[in-house]
Order: C-alpha cells, then sequence, then structure tokens
C-alpha cells in the first residue's frame, strides 16, 4: 500500500541556509533518529488500527514505527515527502503490519475527511488517531505575519485536527485513543513563532475538551507537548544561526531525538499502560519544568 518513491530532488540553493520545505529527512545536516531501531515492542497494540497525520518522518515515523512494532496496523496522512513516506511504510512492513500511505494537504478539510475514510475501508476500522501535522515559520515580530500565514498556520495545526478527529468518530471504537501533538510553545508561547504557539495552545484546550466530551464512549483523549526536537522541519522552517543553537536552550542542552518522544504516543495509545489517563498532557522537555 505504500507510495511509489518519488525523483531524487535537485539540491537547490535555499535563502538563509534552509532546506526545502515541507522538509525531508535527506536533507536534514545530520540524520534524526526517527525509526526505533532498538526498541522491543510488546504487543501492546496487537491487532490495532492507526492513523498518523505528519507520519511520514520525524515525530510522527518514529510514532509509526513504534506502534508497528506493538501490532499495529498504520496509515500515514502526510503532504508530498514520498521518499520519506516510503520509508516509514517499509520500517511499518518490516515487523509485518500493513502500512497505508495517504499524501495530500491536510489543510484541506475535505482531504482531512478523505484521508479517515480511506483508513477506515483499508483496515475495516480505526482504534488510534494520532493527530500530529504541523507547519510553522519564524517571524520576528506580529506584523511580519500575513493574514495569509496566519490562516494557513491554522488550518494545518488546529483546524485538521479538528476535521480529522470528526470523521474519525464514527469509525473509532469505543474505547479507542486519541492522542494530539501540541508543544513546548503552546504552553509558555515564543515570541518568534506567535502563529505557531497560538495554534499549539488550541491544541491543548482541544484535548480538555475533547476527552470531557467524549468520555461517555471511554475513549481517552491526550496531548504529548514535546520541547524541541529534531526534525525535518526545523532546517525547513529556520536559518542556518537558529538550526545551529537548536535545542540548546533547553536543560539538556540539546534537542530531543523522535525516538525519545514516541513511547510517549504509545503510552497513550495503549489501554494496558494509561487506561487512567484522559484529558492529560505529557510534555518531554529536556528536563525543563513548568508550575501547575
Amino acid at each position: 500500500m505504500s507510495a511509489k518513491v518519488e525523483k531524487e530532488l535537485p539540491a537547490a540553493p535555499h535563502p538563509h541556509g534552509m532546506t526545502p520545505y515541507p522538509g525531508r529527512t535527506r536533507y536534514m545536516p545530520t540524520p534524526p533518529d526517527d525509526e526505533m531501531r532498538d526498541y522491543l515492542g510488546a504487543g501492546l497494540l496487537a491487532g490495532k488500527r492507526a492513523l498518523i497525520t505528519g507520519g511520514d518522518s520525524g515525530i510522527g515515523r518514529a510514532v509509526a514505527a513504534a506502534f508497528a512494532k506493538e501490532g499495529a496496523d498504520v496509515a500515514i496522512a502526510y503532504l508530498e515527502e514520498h521518499d520519506d513516506a516510503q520509508r516509514t511504510a517499509e520500517l511499518v512492513e518490516s515487523v509485518g503490519r500493513k502500512c497505508l500511505t495517504l499524501p495530500g494537504d491536510l489543510a484541506d478539510p475535505e482531504h482531512c475527511r478523505d484521508v479517515v475514510e480511506q483508513t477506515a475501508e483499508s483496515f475495516g476500522g480505526l482504534d488510534i488517531l494520532v493527530n500530529n501535522v504541523a507547519y510553522q515559520a519564524v517571524a520576528e515580530q506580529l506584523t511580519d505575519i500575513s493574514d495569509e500565514r496566519w490562516r494557513h498556520t491554522f488550518a494545518v495545526n488546529i483546524d485538521s485536527f479538528f476535521h480529522t478527529t470528526k470523521a474519525a468518530l464514527p469509525h473509532l471504537t469505543d474505547g479507542g485513543a486519541i492522542v494530539n501533538t501540541a508543544s513546548i510553545n503552546g504552553l509558555r508561547g515564543n515570541k518568534t513563532l506567535i502563529d505557531y504557539s497560538a495554534t499549539k495552545g488550541a491544541v491543548i484546550a482541544f484535548t480538555y475538551a475533547l476527552s470531557q466530551s467524549l468520555q461517555p464512549r471511554g475513549i481517552r483523549v491526550n496531548c504529548v507537548a514535546p520541547g524541541p526536537v529534531w526534525t525535518p522541519l526545523i532546517p525547513a522552517t529556520m536559518d542556518a544561526e537558529r538550526v545551529a543553537s537548536f535545542g540548546e536552550n533547553a536543560p539538556f542542552g540539546r534537542p530531543a531525538q523522535p525516538d525519545e518522544i514516541a513511547p510517549s504516543y504509545v503510552f497513550f495509545a495503549a489501554g494496558r499502560l494509561s487506561s487512567y489517563y484522559s484529558g492529560e498532557v505529557l510534555a518531554p522537555l529536556g528536563g525543563e519544568t513548568l508550575p501547575g
């Protein structure tokens, strides 16, 4: 079910040392750890069916690989990074699980609905939804953010969560799980990522409210809000200077690798581990502590 690999992309120059958007693993200055190579599954998700948006690389890839090792079939929705999606599909299929690759723009509500329908049809239902897709771009001040960019950031980062989740609810099994990806920036803001921070704050509030709404069906809704994570989105949306120092402000002095974040998603997806958790935000921040 995996997509055909696209032709090799030209390494065209980009301003300020940035790699081509939307970001591909091959263009990163150093490759991330996002394949869960040393992870040993324990059958925590045996027979489950999962849809992961933004599942081609980075956190999404690591989560897909971990879910597959735990026994789940996985569909990944992504924009156009067919080479990364193909690699993720290989990781899922290498452990005997099915992988469905679904390219397209999740800023489009109709496509959000379509990826859910394709997943449910191919797998015969849906047990786990991971809303993970995201867009960001640096702006030094609010007036640098155009109306179009503001709308696009919200369309990808929170509107897609609404449309995908709404479409998924008729297919999700009672007792299933929804895991949303937020960010440390949704908890404390970021002066150069104002629109992104606003959407991630919305994701957290969406998680709180939806967990209450779905409690009668036993569908647990939780959120992972990481600190800095080394993914293709970083060099594709930040200049070389910011990339070089990315993650240094964390107490650990470095960004997380996606492999370090993915177990949080396994925890929330597996009822055996988190049956008493809903409406929670887990924030892997590399040693940073927050009040509350």
